[in-house]
């Protein structure tokens, strides 16, 4: 869901992530797909084998991959039949070819767990309508998607070529990744890295978005080739650090909001954005006194008094010590 024609130039954003940014991102894409190989083999289905990749298909007959990369090239809709699921997701299956639909990009498989129809038991045997988002000849990889092809033929070959970066589009959650967000621009699906998520700290993407969530994000990067997209939300917003030291000194006291207790200290925010760490040798007792006697609590304010700040590294030291 594309704002026609609305490029977003933001002051002070970052310089465009280097290569080993996006490759990791990447990497971490291809462990998301590599995670739904906990393949649990159809029952009463004889052609197929006992391999743990969800794109794999029959033996001994194996897929048209001309036909396959076509049919993803071109971006069709295709009906495919439902013959076994596991817990990730659907396998399925039509004349030609054969692969997996994970959970994320099933229409209304929410809808059947709430009604009690027996969950991915209640897809076996119907035809869905979906489109190819990923195919893998060397993994032997074809994963589908029914969130997809809710979009006219060719749309996700439209928006690779319409999105550039710095663009500002707004899409809706499709999943939730311990890495990461994935939301669906209208025909494609883009990621969020949890790096990208906010200018603070973010214990898990979760606790800032929710599934079927309308977004809006920021447009880091397009990999045709590759059909991937990178986006941001925090990028939406003024970078806070280019101008903490302006607002915060050593030795300053300040207002803050306990966000994350961790064994070392706890984390506490200033303000959006801005997340400082109070160390447990800068709680006002020793450690053991501070977590028995008057524990810290999330969400609790605190008066701190700023130690150190590091723009550049993005770091706050904080402490509840009351010095003279």
């Amino acid at each position: 869901m594309v704002n026609e024609g609305q490029h977003l130039d933001i002051k002070g954003t970052p310089p465009a992530l280097d290569e080993s940014w996006w490759d990791a991102v990447l990497a971490e894409d291809e462990n998301r797909s590599s995670s739904y190989n906990s393949r649990v083999p159809p029952q009463n289905e004889p052609n197929y084998n006992q391999s743990n990749d969800p794109g794999v298909g029959a033996e001994p007959e194996l897929l048209d991959w001309e036909y396959v990369l076509r049919l993803y090239e071109q971006d069709q809709v295709i009906s495919m039949r439902v013959n076994s699921y596991n817990r990730g997701g659907l396998l399925v299956e039509s004349e030609r070819l054969h692969g997996f639909v994970p959970l994320s990009h099933l229409l209304d498989f929410k809808e059947c767990e709430e009604k009690n129809e027996g969950g991915l038991e209640h897809y076996l045997n119907r035809t869905l309508q979906l489109k190819i988002i990923e195919c893998n000849p060397e993994n032997r990889r074809v994963v589908f998607s029914e969130r997809a092809a809710q979009a006219e033929p060719g749309r996700r070959i439209q928006l690779l070529n319409h999105l550039q970066a710095g663009d500002r589009v707004s899409g809706v959650v499709t999943n939730i990744t311990d890495f990461g967000v994935f939301v669906d621009l209208g025909g494609i699906e883009g990621l969020v890295h949890v790096s990208e998520i906010s200018w603070g700290r973010v214990r898990h993407p979760t606790d800032a978005v929710a599934l079927d969530q309308e977004v809006e994000v920021y447009v880091i990067r397009v990999d045709n080739e590759r059909s991937r997209v990178a986006l941001s939300f925090k990028r939406l917003q003024p970078n806070p650090w280019e101008t903490a030291h302006n607002r915060y000194q050593p030795g300053q006291f300040a207002e803050a909001v306990v966000t994350s207790i961790v064994p070392f200290g706890a984390f506490a925010r200033l303000e959006e954005g801005l997340d400082g760490l109070i160390h447990i040798s800068e709680m006002q007792t020793g450690v053991e006194d501070v977590l028995l006697e008057n524990p810290l609590q999330e969400g609790q304010r605190v008066q701190v008094r700023i130690l150190n700040v590091d723009a550049a590294k993005q770091r706050l030291g904080l402490s509840l010590q009351k010095y003279e």
